[in-house]
């Protein structure tokens, strides 16, 4: 097990936040048979994305992580948002979302920690395919190294001078940072007067249409459903739950407001539906009580018992998830 630092570094796969007054989580793993009848009817359904649609974890009271659809190091959770969608619709699903993917791995394999390989996730698109959520965006802009910047051990800004403190060997998955968690991300982004981070995020627009309009073309039957991220950290910090300074996280949540906006406009872009899962999610970031967070900073979870990759949904946060795309589907 990681020291409680290491573990609180994980902060940064993906993240969104905002204040608390929000809708409340669904209480069943599936939604009511009711919503099912009045979905649209889907012969094929293909789940695209990264850690926040996989909503990854390491074990749960199914065991360990679900190697149905993508090898067991994606650590898809057996009851992620795509399987309950699919499970409610009746529609056979092909899930090939996957910890720390980029749209690069739509189109070429995923080397995977444990020394697994995902197929391109494309692979599993077919003619047939008439249903497709899209989850990505987060990691081809870097957020989850800016995320893990933000982590501070201590509960104020960092006391040294710039370059006292030796960077970190590089990690080839994020569970740390490369640099010591002692906060800064605000000044390390900004430095110079402009905000890679921000760059960064409109640099991946053009990834994320090119994905779309590919999606097209492979799948032309296909309603394309781009999924924004999860409205779960705060615009604050909360020692010892969220270790960081208010200013990063501050820092941060705007970030990931502009990722959200990005997303939207390259699906509007690339021909992709937009569905906003953030606002209906407000009011249960990381910093609130362990029955209402939709996710978890360190990863243990009573909602519902798990070992979950720290800083992402729980299996609450899932099936808000779900309920979100569920009654876009009902209403549209």
């Amino acid at each position: 097990m990681k020291s409680l630092l290491a573990v609180a570094a994980v902060a940064a796969l993906s993240l969104p936040l905002v204040p608390a007054h929000a809708a409340p989580a669904p209480q069943t793993r599936t939604t009511s048979a009711a919503t099912a009848l009045r979905a649209p009817a889907y012969k094929q359904y293909v789940a695209l994305g990264d850690s926040w649609s996989a909503d990854v974890v390491f074990a749960n009271s199914d065991g360990t992580p679900d190697d149905t659809y993508a090898p067991i190091d994606c650590a898809q959770s057996h009851h992620n948002y795509p399987k309950i969608i699919a499970a409610t619709l009746g529609v056979p699903i092909k899930d090939a979302t996957c910890g720390s993917a980029t749209t690069d791995d739509f189109t070429a394999p995923q080397d995977l920690p444990a020394g697994g390989q995902n197929p391109p996730q494309f692979n599993r698109l077919t003619k047939q395919t008439d249903l497709v959520t899209v989850g990505i965006g987060g990691n081809d802009a870097g957020i989850a190294g800016a995320g893990m910047d933000c982590l501070n051990a201590l509960p104020v800004a960092n006391p040294l001078p710039d370059g006292t403190v030796p960077s970190l060997p590089d990690n080839p998955v994020p569970i740390i940072g490369s640099e010591p968690p002692l906060g800064g991300c605000k000044a390390k982004y900004t430095a110079g007067g402009h905000d890679r981070l921000s760059e960064r995020i409109q640099e991946s627009e053009p990834k994320l249409v090119a994905a779309f309009r590919a999606i097209h073309r492979i799948s032309p039957k296909a309603r394309i459903l781009a999924i924004d991220y999860l409205s779960l950290v705060p615009d604050h910090g909360c020692y010892p739950t969220v270790p960081a300074t208010d200013e990063d996280m501050a820092y941060i949540h705007a970030k990931f407001i502009e990722l959200n906006a990005m997303v939207k406009q390259a699906a509007a872009e690339g021909g992709a539906e937009f569905v906003n899962t953030f606002t209906p999610t407000l009011g249960h970031d990381f910093c609130q009580l362990p029955t209402v967070r939709y996710g978890e900073i360190y990863g243990p979870s009573v909602n519902d018992p798990a070992v979950g990759v720290p800083a992402h949904p729980n299996a609450a946060g899932a099936r808000a998830q779900a309920a979100v795309i569920l009654k876009y589907l009902r209403n549209h």
